[in-house]
Order: C-alpha cells, then structure tokens, then sequence
C-alpha cells in the first residue's frame, strides 16, 4: 500500500505542475497556408518593430477556428481576405461590399484594415496538358468531363464560398469529390493521380508546374482583397500595434505576395526570414530575426510534447482505472462505459478537436495556443479506452478460487479490492496504461493544429513545404519519445509490481 500511495502521490503532483507561461503581447494568429503564416510574420515582427511586444500562433486550423478565436478574445489579430468574410463567415448576413463588412465587423467589436495591396482568390487549376488534350479553358467545361478525379482542400469542400455552390452554380456532375490536404494535392496533381484541384492565385507553386487555372466564367468567386483583423480594444492596450498594423495596408503587391511564398516554398527562407527582409527592403523597418540551432527546437518542441502528455494521460489514469473497476463489477454499466470510450476511439483526431473546441469556450478556457485545453481533453478522452478496457480484463481474469477464498475469509469489498484484486490485476493494468501513453504521443502530434505546439509543428509546416526534413523533425523525436516511454513502463514493471506479478517473476515461470 505505501509504494501504490507513493506512485499516486508522484502522478498527482506530476499532473499538476504548472505548464511554461505564454508569452505576453499582442496575439497574432494565422492558418495553416503558407501565405497566411508569411502575413502573421509581417504583423508581428511590425509590431515588436513599432515598440511593443507580439507572439505568433501559426498554422492554427481554419478560418472558423481563428475567426471565433478572435472574437473571444483568445487572439488579438489575424490576417484575412474580404471574399472569406462576405461568403463564408458572414453568408448569412448577405453582405455587399467591404464597408458592409466593415461596419459589421464593428458591430462584434473587430476592425478590419483597409487592403493590403493583393488578393489572394480561390481558383481551379488542371495540368496544362491534360487541359489542352480534353479542351478545357473555363470551369463550366468541366461539366463535359463527370469522370475526372477532383480533390479539393477540406475547408474549401465545406465552405459557403466553396465547392457545394460551385457545383451547383456550374451544374457540375462530379459526386465523388474527396477532401485532401493542399499542399499534398499539388504532388498529386504532378504526380497525375489527380486531375483538378484548387488553388491560391498567389500559390507559388503555380509558377513551379504547368498548370492551367480554368476561367471563372460565371463569375462565382468573390474578390480575395487580404486584410488584417484585429480586436477594437487593441487600440488602448498596445496603441502602438494598431499603428504598425495600419502601415502595412497598400505595402504588399501581388508580385510581392507570389515572390514571398516563393521563397518560402523552394526553403530558401524560414516565413520569419522572408518576413523581415521584406520589411527591411521595402518598409526600411530595423528588423532582425534569430532562428534557434535545430537541436534548441527540438528541445523546445519536446518539453511542449511532454507537457501534453502529462496533462492528459495522468488524469487519464484517474478517470479510467475507477471506470475499469465500475465497469468489471457492474456488467451492464460497464457495456456502456466500453461503449462510450470505444465511440470516442472512432472518432477521427481533428473532428474531435474541433469538436471539443465550443464546450471547451464555454467554460472559459483556452481552445488554442500552447497547453490548448481542447487538445488535452482530446488526448485525455484518447487514453480513456485502453486503460478501461486492460482494468476489466485483469479483474476478469483472477482465478474464481481467489475469490472464493477471500469470501471464505471474510473479508471485505474494499479490502479485496485493494489489496487482491488490484495487484492481481496490476499486469493489465499497467499494459493498458504504456499502451496509451505510446498512442498518446502519436495523437498528441495533431494537438498543433489548434496551435498546442510540440512536435506536430514541424510535422504540419513540413508537409504545408513539401519538406522531407522538416517532417522528419518532428516525426523522429515522436517515435523515440514513445520507444522512451514504452521502456520505461517496461522497468517500471519489473520493479514497481507487486511481488511474483513481474513479467519474469521467476514465482510465475516453470509452473506445471
């Protein structure tokens, strides 16, 4: 009993010391595109230029999640476009013109800058080839071809703006069109295992393949004018930032924007690097940007990892060891708690995030950004199934003579529990909880993006770059932490287990 309330008191306190702080400042946010992380790099290093401090949430999920994000209060600016806001966020309000939008957006306590000098317009794009082999030039043509392969990003699948009315407005006939990453479609589309895809007008990949980009010949999407967003009380708690965003309006060009994710892409330069020789250049701002040595990030990315795991696994541990004894005494109870945590097992990483992201808001706590809440809940409600299901197979397992033998002895509900069953069953139990700390650090990657950091940030920037090393990055250390962890339940087996219920306690080996 001591060395289990010694275990206890360790995950205890382990659970609950603090995560790092967040850094102070202005909130900058972005999506998870390459322009959108080059623009939150323009504002924020303006910002820290004009005198004030900022920090970059990059590569959060889409634009509902920022924008939400934004009107709570949890970021303080993010950039984005005039068409997004008319036909995606604001579709319902039936908005005609940026002022339209400009006076709503004040109505919900935002301001929106005047444009920053580009667009940035949705448009569907084939290989230039195939285009001229099937005589296609506008998006309307498409309709004489049902069996092409489309793939389009999963945001665009989704949106009011997005493929639902556009197939509808063209009359296309196209029924099996499947959601794919962007950046993964461009490899695709070069690789011809795709046949159209939608793009970014400022995507520097468009200047690196043959692409064609079909005529909106119906006139379906808006115009993209980038814009920043920022919260109206940014004025009075850092006046000097709402300055340093204004001057960034009528700055960039849609040369400079294609140039910029150019840069970027062939990884000539980090979003940081680019961002500042621009302001350099062209604004003359005195700018200056340290990237860490890769072992420093590694470092970083893994104390964040960790602090994700902690804070979800240990009250993992709490929650589901009871479920596990509940569900083993309760037969019919306890089909339904499998049943729940088994549901919860089903449901893909990132539709639980997105999820868990309104009761999360309710409460008041924070849905993005390192230590985001949503993601731990998510990893927590992860962990549950294993542990659960490991508790109820090593209490159904003891030999029924124990049993009847404690019954014969008289003892107690509680004291069987305690002190036969649970050790009886400990093995199991232990099992289940190394294998949710392994599956734990593998889902704890996708916690990124929602902007929690570790080592799903160079994982997603790696696949948004098409950059081997970067994914490789994040991917490596992931690996090891989980070979770590699953050593290290090893040992704890072998030293922590009650007397004969080792792995290779020799009481349990030889027996006839």
């Amino acid at each position: 009993m001591l060395r289990t309330a010694v275990i206890i008191v360790v995950l205890l306190l382990l659970a609950f010391v603090p995560s790092e702080r967040p850094a102070k400042g202005v909130r900058i946010a972005s999506k998870k595109d390459t322009g959108s992380v080059i623009l939150g790099e323009l504002a924020t290093q303006t910002i820290r230029a004009a005198g004030a401090p900022a920090v970059h949430l990059q590569q959060l999920g889409g634009t509902r999640i920022v924008f939400d994000a934004l009107h709570r209060g949890e970021i303080d600016a993010y950039p984005e476009f005039t068409g997004t806001l008319r036909q995606e966020i604001f579709a319902a309000a039936g908005l005609s013109s940026d002022d339209d939008v400009r006076k709503h957006l004040a109505e919900l306590g935002t301001v929106m800058s005047r444009p920053l000098g580009f667009s940035n317009n949705y448009a569907l794009a084939m290989r230039r080839d195939q285009a001229e082999k099937l005589h296609i030039q506008t998006i309307s043509d498409l309709a004489r071809h049902p069996n092409l392969r489309l793939r389009l990003s999963d945001e665009f699948l989704n949106r009011a703006d997005g493929w639902p009315a556009l197939r509808q407005r063209y009359h296309l006939p196209h029924e099996h069109v499947q959601g794919m990453d962007h950046d993964l479609a461009y490899r695709y589309l070069e690789s011809r295992t795709i046949d159209v895809m939608d793009v970014y007008t400022t995507d520097a990949q468009l200047a690196q393949l043959d692409v064609r980009l079909l005529d909106d010949d119906l006139h379906f999407f808006p115009q993209y004018d980038a814009v920043f967003l920022w919260r109206a009380d940014l004025a009075s708690r850092y006046p000097k930032a709402e300055s340093a965003l204004r001057s960034l309006e009528s700055q960039i060009t849609q040369n400079d924007a294609r140039e910029l994710n150019a840069l970027v892409q062939s990884g000539k330069a980090t979003e940081a690097q680019a961002a500042a020789e621009f302001l350099r250049t062209r604004l003359h701002l005195d700018v200056n940007v340290e990237e860490p040595s890769t072992a420093a990030q590694i470092a970083r990315r893994t104390r964040e990892h960790l602090d994700l795991v902690r804070r979800s696994l240990i009250p993992a541990i709490f929650v589901a060891i009871p479920l596990g004894v509940l569900a083993a005494k309760r037969p019919r109870l306890g089909r339904l708690i499998l049943g729940a945590a088994g549901v919860v097992q089903t449901i893909p990483a990132l539709a639980l995030l997105v999820l868990l992201i309104a009761p999360v808001a309710y409460f008041g706590l924070n849905t993005i950004g390192g230590g985001s809440v949503t993601a731990i809940v998510a990893l927590f409600l992860y962990s549950l199934l294993p542990i659960v299901q490991n508790t109820v197979t090593g209490l159904a397992t003891i030999p029924p003579e124990l049993h009847e033998s404690a019954l014969a002895l008289g003892l107690s509900p509680r004291f069987r529990l305690w002190h036969i069953e649970l050790p009886l069953a400990s093995p199991a139990i232990l099992a289940g909880v190394k294998t949710a700390a392994v599956l734990n650090v593998g889902f704890a990657t996708l916690g990124a993006l929602v902007g929690a950091n570790g080592y799903g940030q160079p994982i997603l920037t790696g696949i948004r770059l098409n950059n081997t090393a970067l994914i490789l990055q994040g991917a490596i250390p992931a690996a090891c932490l989980a070979i770590l962890l699953q050593l290290a339940f090893e040992l704890l087996e072998r030293h922590a287990l009650p007397a004969g219920l080792g792995p290779k306690s020799p009481s349990l080996e030889g027996r006839g």
